[in-house]
């Protein structure tokens, strides 16, 4: 615990460090591009529990986030300002804000746990399309609702708090924030993949009834894992809204869920390291062929290479780049030339 908890301050040193150096020498889109990672990383890391660990094929992640997204914004809005109609942007305090992240990473575990609950009984294909109604049903509710703006969602969201000395930062905090819930999910998943709970979801996921026989209630790991990677869909929905200071519905159709669930495929579906690396290609590989578009005037075709290298990716690897393997040392010296050979005496 000790050990967890000198890690955890030293990766938030790292990231506040990060962030000056973000905000004073990295141009601004390459600064959005960062965060889009950091926020992805946080849902695929998350969804990796769910899908990957306990084997379950949930296409609701976007409902999650959009719970989260909208419990967040709202307070955030009505501890800052008193009413959802404000001017202009103001930060939000630093205990307002915790607040709210807590907030929205309980409302979409809440919510996680009425989701896995009854959908126990489902598997694959149909787990699948039970939690993309949920979805569509998340978005739809959120849309009628004229207390959060309906379709056009909230707007005038406060920023994340400052920190102090950070002031003079163009960039403001933004990144130290994404970026230190990113190291904390992260160093929540390893320690959860070591311990008896993430073998048992494993076991889950291999065999279920081998896994009942010796003793481990399948159901109670699959609600779980599901409030797990909901309170961090939450979380990750919370910083979207402070980060783009506004939030829609639409912002979180069923694309979105398709998209975490190829960066977990992507990467190697059970694989942390597959999530994060699939999160950060499936991020910024569109972003980067869309000049290669611009240039050939060719409306569409970033879209098409995306979908291509994805196909290509499915066919030539289809357990994905790590497969169920996670990045270290030995995978590194297999990977070098000769690196993998013992030397003989």
């Amino acid at each position: 615990m000790a050990r967890n908890l000198l890690v955890m301050l030293g990766l938030l040193a790292g990231c506040y460090g990060f962030n000056f150096v973000m905000a004073e020498f990295i141009e601004v889109v390459y600064v959005d591009y960062i965060n889009l990672c950091g926020l992805a990383i946080i849902l695929a890391v998350g969804l990796n529990v769910i899908n990957g660990l306990a084997g379950q094929f949930s296409l609701g992640h976007a409902g999650f986030m959009s719970v989260g997204a909208f419990a967040g914004a709202y307070a955030s809005i009505m501890l800052t300002y008193g009413v959802i109609e404000s001017g202009p942007l103001s930060f939000v305090s630093m205990g307002s804000f915790l607040l709210c992240l807590a907030l929205s990473g309980l409302s979409a575990a809440a919510v996680g746990a009425l989701v896995g609950a009854p959908t126990l009984r489902l598997k694959g294909d149909y787990l699948a399309i039970a939690t993309l109604g949920f979805a569509e049903i998340t978005r739809i509710v959120l849309t009628a609702q004229d207390a959060i703006g309906g379709p056009t969602g909230l707007k005038r969201i406060p920023k994340m708090p400052l920190l102090p000395g950070s002031e003079k930062w163009d960039g403001g905090t933004s990144t130290f924030w994404i970026y230190a819930f990113v190291c904390l999910v992260i160093l929540l998943s390893v320690n959860l993949q070591r311990s008896t709970f993430g073998r048992a979801l494993i076991c889950v996921r291999e065999n279920e009834l081998a896994a009942e026989t010796m003793g481990v209630r399948a159901s109670r790991m699959k609600i779980m894992a599901f409030v797990y990677g909901a309170f961090f869909a939450g979380i990750a929905g919370c910083l979207y809204a402070h980060y783009q200071h506004s939030v829609r519905p639409d912002d979180f159709t069923t694309v979105r869920s398709i998209e975490v669930v190829v960066m977990l495929v992507l990467g190697g579906l059970g694989s942390l390291t597959g999530a994060v690396v699939g999160a950060v290609i499936v991020t910024l590989l569109p972003q980067f062929l869309r000049p290669l578009e611009e240039s050939l005037g060719l409306s569409g075709l970033s879209m098409v290479v995306y979908a291509a290298l994805l196909l290509l990716m499915m066919l030539f690897r289809p357990q994905g780049i790590f497969g169920q393997r996670e990045l270290s040392l030995k995978l590194l010296r297999r990977l070098v030339p000769g690196g993998g050979k013992e030397s003989r005496p």
